[in-house]
């Protein structure tokens, strides 16, 4: 892979069921089991579809007007599926977003719909690459294991 397409992001332990996630450019994110307030490691699923259509969609529709709100809400059931295995079905990504009174707002309005159907069909990667599935190795690191 190219400098331009690799992405990462490192994951540490602070405690059990407590860790925090970095990423290449200095920025941390707690996370956990649920346990306290911190994020699941699903709901940041959830937010990740959710906030890769948000960022397409706000980018597209704010060159034509400011909205008055935007909120997404992003939702799901999490299931253990005939195989055993666990995963989430039912995903839904809803966008309230509303723009101002007048010829810009209106501009911005029609181009709401165009631009959620060009994030899930094209841009945001998050939900296309869950929809596409991907599969995902999961490996131990040479020299990881100490006796």
């Amino acid at each position: 892979m190219s400098e331009d397409t690799f992405r990462s992001v490192e994951i540490e332990r602070t405690s059990v069921g407590n860790y925090v996630a970095r990423n290449v450019r200095g920025g941390s994110m707690s996370f956990g089991t649920g346990e306290d307030a911190s994020f699941t490691p699903v709901e940041l699923l959830l937010a990740a579809i959710g906030g890769c259509s948000a960022v397409d969609v706000d980018y597209i529709t704010s060159r034509r007007a400011e909205p008055i709100q935007f909120s997404v809400e992003v939702t799901g059931d999490k299931i253990r599926d005939e195989a055993g295995g666990n995963r989430m079905q039912n995903l839904r990504v809803e966008f309230t977003v509303t723009f101002p009174v007048g010829a810009d707002g209106d501009r911005a309005r029609e181009a709401l719909p165009r631009s959620l159907q060009q994030s899930h069909d094209r841009l945001c990667t998050v939900s296309r690459t869950v929809e596409l599935g991907t599969p995902v190795s999961v490996v131990e690191a040479a020299g990881s294991t100490r006796d």
